[in-house]
């Protein structure tokens, strides 16, 4: 039907359009800018993802220094805890108790009281090693148990206004006041030992001394749980930075709660407390009855060297049994 060069043309020009449309298919994208497009977007999508791993990575490291800091912080503020637990002395523990009294005239009360002691034992008719051995006791032992009983008095005290001082500055810096004025506030308005330990840390910054230095200050004359918290978080939040209205308004939340737990501890152990009071007064109190009604009955246990043996002994029993009842029944919080 058709000659041979008509159908070779043919062939011929079916090859050149099928070469013609491959060529455009495979170069339509270069012609066009789609190459370049997505080569421009594969390249923007590389830089955002490598910012983000950037910008993810220095977050880490940034919160890691954080982290570190306030380890070393912490680290720093438990050597000096250490250290100020070692070389507690008696003036310490008198500044510590609110008295003024210096250590010279603790100790001449101590012998006086001691004197007086021996000087009516020895009225009374007792020999000269039962005075002196009483006189020793009570020179030594009472004015410490009366020491001690000062100091946790004194200190009960300024846990029951602390909480409220936290409160004020957190209002004060609330409101926009700095931290020395909301302490000035404190050192004039809260009620004793609150406002005279405030009152000298902030003398003590007129003088030049930091605020963490002023709370490390206070922390020895009032050796605290509570106020080494208010330490910490200050020293953390000059270091590392942060909202420190945030962090004391948290301190607050903390020292109320715990508070709240104490008197819940105290509540749940006073029913062992109060029978282990009467377990212990029960023997002294028998005794007194017995001797009160027959005085001949019961003076075989200190006439008598049997009864003199029977009663040390019993003597030592019963404070070893109050002593484990004690351990058992005081908890530390």
């Amino acid at each position: 039907m058709f000659s041979d060069e008509l159908t070779l043309m043919a062939l011929v020009f079916m090859a050149v359009i099928a070469v013609c449309a491959g060529g455009y298919a495979v170069l339509s994208p270069f012609l066009s800018g789609e190459a370049r497009a997505s080569k421009r977007m594969a390249k923007v999508a590389g830089k955002s993802s490598g910012n983000r791993a950037r910008h993810q990575s220095q977050e880490i490291a940034l919160r890691d220094q954080r982290r570190r800091q306030v380890q070393d912080t912490l680290k720093q503020l438990e050597e000096k805890q250490r250290s100020q637990r070692k070389r507690l002395t008696l003036a310490n523990r008198l500044e510590q108790a609110g008295l003024s009294m210096s250590v010279r005239t603790y100790w001449v009360l101590s012998a006086l009281f001691g004197l007086v002691v021996a000087l009516l034992l020895l009225i009374m008719g007792y020999t000269w090693q039962i005075s002196l051995g009483a006189a020793f006791t009570a020179s030594l032992g009472v004015p410490r148990w009366l020491l001690a009983f000062i100091r946790k008095r004194h200190q009960q005290k300024f846990l029951d206004e602390f909480a409220n001082a936290i409160d004020v500055i957190v209002r004060a810096l609330k409101a926009g006041l700095p931290v020395n004025d909301a302490l000035r506030v404190i050192a004039s308005e809260s009620p004793a030992p609150v406002g005279p330990e405030f009152a000298e840390l902030v003398e003590a910054q007129k003088l030049g001394v930091t605020l963490d230095q002023g709370l490390e200050r206070m922390y020895e004359r009032m050796p605290l749980p509570e106020v080494r918290f208010l330490g910490i978080v200050v020293a953390i939040q000059q270091r590392t930075g942060g909202n420190l209205s945030e962090a004391l308004n948290n301190l607050s939340k903390v020292l109320r709660d715990r508070k709240k737990m104490q008197a819940k501890i105290k509540a749940m152990s006073q029913e062992a407390k109060s029978s282990a009071a009467i377990i212990g007064a029960l023997p002294p109190a028998i005794m007194l009855l017995v001797y009160l009604t027959r005085p001949a009955y019961i003076a075989l246990l200190w006439e008598t060297q049997l009864g003199q043996i029977m009663l040390l002994g019993s003597a030592l029993w019963m404070l070893t049994g109050v002593l484990v009842m004690r351990k058992m029944i005081n908890f530390d919080f």
